[in-house]
């Protein structure tokens, strides 16, 4: 990955000795990095106003936000912050099988704007425009894959980023896994779950479950916030031991809300509890970390006509810009990228910015 370039630097510093790819998985030592990329896209697009490529007119807002944010994130890593192993995850479709368990989860969510859907399968090449792979499973959110990856690096005593500020991904956190929140630029450990749930990372499922959450139509329990839940959690343990001694709660409204509303709670305890044991297509092992191709990423930027961040990626690499042609792919005139990340089923199925 690309080391924080200096004013004094010399204008031709590589990034960092090449690192082995493979499936041997990650050791301990290891720092397995899972940038949820579905986050990235809104916040990219919301983050700029409209932005046209001058050529054709090409809406690429989100494209160049996205683009942005990404080398911001490589180029200002500290060197012992640096992975050993990087992906960015994304959503593949919008049903998965949390709809099988309650069909109108997610149900309400408003579909992705039209201005923004084109723009998924550039953002895809982007990704691989940095040599980063895509990481996607139909029928799993973009959090299942994050909480079975970062659980197998916990396991092989390896430690875990997890770039977002999504709250759904707070039960993830642990002594080994931190979030990264790019647009605060705040590390959240458990500290930080616990102001925010009032209950540690591994209760936070507990609470969701109380308190729902109305954005993906997660029913939980009517007039029961964040504060009420943290305290029931607190005092029972947890949501069953909670639904089994309900009878015990001195409240009236609570105490017989929460005994009419015991199957939702439950029902939205699986709804937001993520799936750590996904059967993974791509293996933790090759996310290994490998130098970047700056002459392919400066080829992309270049047909898109990225003219700013060209320059900076040409700047830190040494690289003359001028002399690599755009790639012919992404030009003004060339058919739009296909794949799934321009599926508009998958955008819907995007979060929207935190």
């Amino acid at each position: 990955m690309p080391p924080t370039k200096t004013a004094a630097s010399k204008p031709a510093p590589k990034a960092e000795p090449a690192k082995p790819q493979g499936s041997a998985g990650v050791k301990p030592g290891d720092h397995v990095f899972l940038v949820d990329g579905s986050s990235y896209i809104f916040r990219a697009y919301h983050a700029l106003p409209p932005l046209n490529r001058k050529s054709d007119g090409l809406q690429l807002n989100a494209v160049y936000g996205f683009c942005n944010m990404l080398w911001k994130l490589l180029r200002d890593m500290k060197p012992e912050e640096r992975p050993t192993h990087l992906g960015i995850v994304f959503d593949k479709s919008e049903r998965t099988f949390r709809n099988e368990l309650y069909a109108e989860y997610k149900a309400h969510r408003p579909e992705a704007p039209a201005d923004l859907i084109p723009q998924f399968a550039y953002i895809r090449e982007a990704v691989r425009a940095f040599d980063l792979p895509c990481l996607e499973q139909l029928g799993f959110e973009a959090d299942d894959l994050i909480a079975t990856y970062v659980r197998e690096a916990c396991e092989a005593g390896a430690t875990g980023t997890i770039v977002s500020s999504d709250k759904d991904l707070m039960q993830l956190v642990n002594d080994c896994v931190v979030m990264y929140d790019t647009m605060k630029e705040r590390r959240i450990g458990v500290a930080e779950v616990i102001e925010k749930f009032g209950v540690p990372p591994e209760k936070v499922i507990e609470v969701q479950a109380l308190i729902g959450d109305s954005t993906d139509n997660v029913p939980g329990v009517p007039g029961i916030g964040v504060k009420t839940a943290a305290q029931l959690i607190g005092e029972y343990g947890d949501l069953e031991t909670l639904l089994a001694r309900a009878n015990e709660i001195k409240q009236e409204k609570r105490r017989q809300t929460l005994i009419e509303n015991a199957e939702k709670a439950r029902l939205s305890r699986r709804l937001v509890t993520l799936d750590d044991r996904v059967k993974l297509e791509v293996p933790i092992g090759e996310l290994a970390v490998h130098e970047p191709d700056h002459k392919r990423l400066i080829a992309f930027l270049k047909a898109l006509e990225f003219t700013t961040l060209t320059r900076r990626v040409a700047e830190f690499a040494g690289l003359d810009p001028a002399s690599i042609e755009p790639d012919p792919r992404y030009v003004a005139g060339a058919p739009p990228p296909e794949g799934r990340a321009g599926d508009p089923q998958a955008a819907a199925a995007a979060p929207a910015p935190a």
